[in-house]
């Protein structure tokens, strides 16, 4: 695999509007020009839900929606930050003593955390100060990883001002480094966020295998579009006891026996598995413990969406005719497991998934997580329109929801690239 850290690309401002307004707002603000630009992509999971802690591949990729920070390195130590949303307040601070106050996601803490990894990755004192002003358009609270992108754009805009660089790898290792040390702040940052924001390619999807780095598939969707929406509404962990080289097989097996496990049992008490421990959050937003664990319906959901996984890429490899329609049957799949064996999905879920699948979506599935977050739809690209249009009206106008704006609550996208530097030319 390739080492080579993310790319540099010198761009013309004054053709691209995003930019050009971004340079006006940080010369209004900082009454100078940016030296340059970082943009991270937001992240969507086609397939593969709740199994990359258990250690089986997923196949994410990054959307079209981004994080970009226009950046002017300076020389008084200070950090000063800025966002062209005025919801989010400026936060300034010494750039050799960077304080993160765990206990509240501040959206300045999350570019903290990414100063502060490249920071102790190289064991660095006395750096220099910068001025940023971060612009990003991808949904929030969405599951689309717009607190993963801000991360990994940190790092990118400190390693560049540091005229350092690091391999795709090595700044994997620095974030996953970085979610154990600030675990409280980035709980809800999932393992194979920072991967993608990094190593990408543009036009593909990228499957992830933790037991080692990510290989790519290729797959055009030329005839095909991705389609989110949001509905606006306790981890078991499964490591089974069989080498990288098995669990290909493993879960290939699994997911043609549909599920015939050693977990006969439906339900296992506190008492009878002691080696668990498990918490769900309840009404007040602080957690309880559970005295029952489902471990067949949950180990059912894991071997069967691992073998969903290893479908979808070879579907992806081969390119049948019937490509779309074989992999929105596997999305479908998926969030049946998600809903009845993993119990992560909601009502406002269910019901958008219906909704996307009448209006012509071939594959519909929650993703992120799940319990609230977002929908994706594989669509084909002729249907797209209409596809968008009658979804709006029978799920958000009809419901009369109180949501964000409309192109941040429906949106459709292809496969986005990875983390870039600008350059003005």
């Amino acid at each position: 695999m390739a080492t080579e850290g993310p790319a540099v690309r010198r761009v013309q401002v004054a053709e691209h509007p995003r930019l050009v307004k971004l340079k006006e707002m940080f010369n209004s603000k900082f009454g100078s020009i940016p030296k340059f630009y970082v943009r991270a992509p937001g992240r969507v999971n086609i397939i593969g839900e709740h199994i990359d802690y258990c250690g089986y591949s997923v196949l994410p990729m990054a959307v079209e929606q981004d994080m970009l920070i226009a950046v002017e390195p300076v020389k008084t130590h200070v950090l000063q930050l800025a966002n062209t949303n005025p919801l989010y307040p400026d936060f300034s601070t010494s750039a050799n003593n960077i304080q993160i106050d765990k206990t509240k996601p501040l959206w300045h803490n999350y570019f903290l955390c990414g100063f502060k990894g490249i920071q102790e990755h190289f064991g660095l004192s006395d750096l220099t100060g910068m001025n940023c002003l971060v612009d990003g358009n991808i949904p929030p609270s969405s599951g689309l990883s717009s607190s993963s992108a801000l991360v990994c754009c940190a790092g990118l805009v400190t390693l560049t001002v540091l005229g350092m660089n690091l391999s795709k790898e090595k700044l994997q290792c620095v974030a996953l480094q970085l979610r154990i040390s600030n675990f409280l702040l980035l709980l809800l940052l999932s393992r194979f966020n920072r991967v993608r924001l990094c190593a990408t390619a543009l036009g593909s999807f990228t499957l992830l295998e933790f037991s080692q780095m990510c290989s790519k598939v290729q797959i055009s969707l030329d005839e095909v579009e991705t389609s989110l929406l949001s509905p606006a509404c306790s981890h078991l962990v499964l490591k089974p006891e069989v080498s990288r080289k098995d669990r290909q097989e493993v879960t290939m097996d699994v997911g043609k026996s549909e599920g015939k496990l050693e977990l006969r049992k439906k339900s296992w008490n506190q008492g009878q598995t002691h080696y668990l421990q498990a918490s769900s959050s309840d009404d007040t937003g602080g957690s309880q413990t559970l005295l029952t664990f489902k471990l067949y319906q949950r180990a059912k959901h894991v071997y069967s969406e691992a073998a969903r996984v290893l479908q979808f890429k070879k579907i992806c490899e081969e390119t049948p005719d019937n490509m779309v329609q074989l992999l929105g049957e596997l999305m479908n799949q998926s969030h049946g497991s998600c809903r009845d064996m993993y119990e992560c999905s909601c009502p406002e879920l269910d019901q958008l998934v219906d909704i996307c699948r009448k209006f012509g979506a071939q594959g519909s599935r929650l993703t992120g997580a799940g319990w609230g977050g977002c929908t994706v739809s594989i669509v084909p690209a002729e249907k797209l329109s209409s596809f968008l249009a009658n979804v709006h009206e029978a799920y958000y106008q009809r419901s009369n929801r109180s949501l964000a704006p409309e192109k941040q609550s429906l949106f459709a996208t292809k496969p986005g690239g990875g983390a870039l530097v600008f350059l003005e030319a």
